[in-house]
């Protein structure tokens, strides 16, 4: 077999910061396979090692197409990452979210079972399955989600991923398919499409442009940067123990309007803006959304136990160098 993993969904946001960690600290190539939705940005991908690194452009709903590059490349491992992940968006519209988030992940399943049993391959595969603490509920201001806890998804994303997670975990118990799942809490870094709170504050902020909090802001999220959670992710690869899952999180709960106000006073502090005005002035309160979740917070021992994982960037260091990178790269966020 060849030292390659497969990355779907690898020009998104985790899926890209995923090869680049891969590239740079590890002996693995990457085949990354993705069709490139509006959230896909192969330029966060610019100056890769071209030698260790393929890009393919399928959706992950094409079954032969997958099947193919099972045979071509004949992997070690699939990262799966592709997902439409917008709870907003799913919202309004879920075809897009059943059709990639389940259809996609069991075409996977089933090509990855298929060779999985015709190369004998039950000792030398991983599927790994990255998901969300979205498809846990919502906590109230106590207590957080383990890998014991129950899933309750209550938006059509957070559906759509507890049905793929539902999937992996189908095939392990009836192909025997050597299967990991992961549950991650919010991801916040470099290159993340503006569209969910974090990067989305920080662009409309600079602009000039309102900054709209739903409901009161006292929704309570656990922050994880993206580099933490991928070497998170290489170690399940590594380390992680088939059939299982782990719950991977910050350490780091923050209350929405919390998030947006820290974002407002470092923008004050980098670049201040024309008029003399805090960028808090630019906060407007929104109608809150459908079915939104109060709080999400992820008990992480059982990864930092089993893998010796912990997360190591401070959420204040983190959220200053995410805030210049977008400065930095408006054309590219």
């Amino acid at each position: 077999m060849n030292n390659i993993v497969f990355i779907t969904g690898g020009a998104g946001f985790i899926g890209s910061e995923l090869i680049r960690e891969i590239i740079k600290n590890t002996n693995y190539s990457v085949v990354n396979i993705d069709k490139l939705t509006y959230a896909g940005n192969l330029d966060s991908l610019h100056g890769i090692d071209k030698n260790r690194y393929s890009f393919v452009q399928y959706d992950i709903a094409d079954k032969n197409n997958i099947r193919n590059l099972f045979n071509q490349y004949k992997p070690v491992a699939i990262f799966n990452l592709a997902a439409e992940s917008h709870v907003d968006k799913s919202i309004f519209s879920a075809t897009d979210f059943i059709q990639t988030n389940i259809v996609g992940t069991f075409n996977l399943l089933e090509c990855a079972r298929e060779y999985v049993e015709q190369l004998n391959l039950y000792n030398r595969f991983k599927f790994i399955h990255i998901s969300t603490d979205e498809v846990y509920g919502s906590l109230n201001n106590e207590g957080y989600f383990n890998e014991n806890s129950k899933y309750d998804p209550r938006s059509p994303y957070s559906a759509s991923k507890a049905s793929s997670d539902l999937l992996v975990n189908a095939w392990y118990h009836t192909y025997k398919l050597p299967i990991i799942i992961t549950n991650c809490s919010n991801n916040y870094g470099p290159y993340q499409f503006p569209e969910k709170l974090i990067p989305l504050s920080i662009t409309n902020a600079i602009k000039g442009n309102k900054i709209a909090v739903y409901g009161s802001g006292n929704n309570i999220r656990d922050w994880l940067h993206v580099n933490d959670h991928v070497k998170a992710l290489i170690l399940v690869l590594e380390k992680g123990t088939i059939g299982e899952s782990y719950c991977i999180g910050g350490h780091n709960e923050r209350t929405n309007i919390d998030v947006v106000n820290l974002i407002c006073r470092i923008l004050d502090e980098i670049i201040p803006t024309k008029h003399g005005n805090s960028y808090t002035k630019q906060i407007e309160f929104v109608v809150d959304r459908k079915g939104h979740d109060f709080r999400y917070a992820i008990d992480p021992s059982k990864i930092t136990k089993e893998l010796g994982w912990n997360p190591l960037i401070n959420f204040n260091d983190g959220i200053r160098n995410t805030i210049k990178w977008y400065i930095d790269n408006r054309t590219l966020a």
